[in-house]
């Protein structure tokens, strides 16, 4: 109300002339700080984010939330390794109709893969919730007659915020939605927010790829960059899809766009009850993904919060697009093609090796360490919270709540 009040006093001045000098007056703070917005993201970036050439050349952070933010690159965090000679897992081709020809250029050995078993079995250990990790909170649950969405958050002791979905498209089977989220060459077509996307290594033999997405964040943040390895074992019709951020030295750093080191999107894929009639005629999804962006994470976490119901609607439109594309048969993707190129699992013999109470020795040991919000400058804060806002929604409840926020963390109660 005294926003309300402060307007009409200004719209009341005598002349036209006092008006507009009154309401420049009255923008001019919210416009500096919009440009301090901009600045922050084009140009400041913390100590905790800084990984020099030694890191880089070593390896990446790896700990992370994976949206339709669909769906949004480290060490790799697992130290627990299952032995590649255990019988149980055999790396195979799929159908025996599909053949695959590949320059050796562009082939890893399996050994070598950046993408291993025990990436499996931290995904396993996440979608059985038996990972030790700290409580999930339900944040959104949301349905439209094609599907319904679950999402959770936690905040690790380290490391960024990470999520958990829950999405279960009626009418698809776990192959259709696993070519359809592994298909970068369709993925361009529904996911706004994908601006590239480049195959830098495969193997035909397990399946495992490298590829490099350069990702659109908005505008106070410069575009992302982010280099993936990804690779799909299936037990059943059940199908368990890991992608994390990876070092290649194939591809130089560059100051724009900014690459994201710590990095992890996996998701479960499997048949599922239709809500339509109780048969199986249904997919169920379930996503574990986290980030280090490169900005504060409690502006992060807003910014995921106010988009992430926005991205996933426009997963089904897509995949009911990839449908019918599929249903024309037109020839497959190169990646799509890749995603039928898995490992076969004995998933119950997967969960009898090692304890499940386990799982988290097999964390990343190097995850950074996390920063208090309450020592970011409040400037950067509060500039960053009003630059998220006004890019993200023009309702003024959704930056009241943004404000206050950044009041809270920025420490600046009633001097605001």
């Amino acid at each position: 109300m005294g926003l309300v009040a402060a307007l009409l006093e200004i719209l009341q001045r005598p002349t036209f002339g006092e008006v507009i000098l009154e309401l420049g007056m009255f923008m001019a703070p919210i416009w500096v700080a919009v440009l301090v917005g901009v600045l922050v993201g084009w140009a400041w970036k913390p100590k905790w984010a800084k990984i020099g050439p030694d890191v880089a050349a070593s390896g990446m952070l790896l700990q992370n939330l994976s949206s339709g933010l669909a769906s949004i690159s480290t060490i790799n965090p697992l130290k627990l390794q299952v032995p590649s000679c255990i019988s149980w897992i055999k790396e195979t081709q799929s159908p025996s109709s599909i053949s695959c020809s590949s320059s050796s250029s562009l082939q890893l050995e399996s050994e070598k893969s950046v993408v291993k078993d025990a990436d499996l079995l931290y995904l396993d250990g996440l979608v059985e919730e038996t990972d030790g990790g700290h409580t999930w909170i339900q944040m959104m649950d949301r349905s439209t007659p094609n599907m319904s969405y679950q999402a959770w958050r936690r905040d690790p002791e380290t490391g960024p915020p990470q999520y958990r979905s829950r999405t279960v498209y009626e009418d698809a089977t776990p192959e259709m939605l696993r070519d359809f989220f592994w298909d970068d060459e369709f993925r361009l077509k529904w996911d706004d927010m994908l601006i590239s996307a480049e195959t830098l290594e495969e193997c035909p033999t397990t399946g495992t790829m490298t590829v490099q997405w350069v990702r659109k964040f908005p505008f106070f943040c410069s575009d992302r960059e982010y280099i993936i390895g990804r690779r799909i074992w299936e037990s059943g019709r059940t199908y368990y899809c890991v992608t994390k951020g990876v070092p290649s030295s194939s591809v130089p750093r560059r100051n724009k766009p900014r690459r994201v080191d710590l990095y992890y999107s996996s998701w479960c894929i499997r048949a599922a009850e239709s809500k339509r009639d109780g048969r199986m005629t249904a997919c169920e999804v379930l996503l574990f993904h986290y980030e280090d962006m490169g900005i504060p994470w409690e502006i992060a976490k807003l910014g995921v919060r106010q988009g992430m119901w926005g991205a996933v609607r426009k997963i089904d439109p897509g995949l009911r697009a990839y449908q019918k594309h599929r249903a024309s048969e037109v020839p497959i993707s190169r990646c799509a093609f890749m995603a039928q190129v898995n490992t076969k699992v004995d998933i119950e013999n997967l969960r009898s090796v090692g304890s499940r109470t386990d799982l988290s020795e097999i964390e990343p040991e190097d995850s950074p360490k996390k920063p208090a919000g309450r020592n970011i400058p409040r400037f950067l804060v509060v500039g960053g919270a009003i630059a998220l806002a006004c890019s993200l929604d023009r309702g003024l409840l959704t930056k009241a709540v943004i404000f206050g926020v950044a009041r809270r963390f920025g420490g600046i109660g009633k001097r605001l």
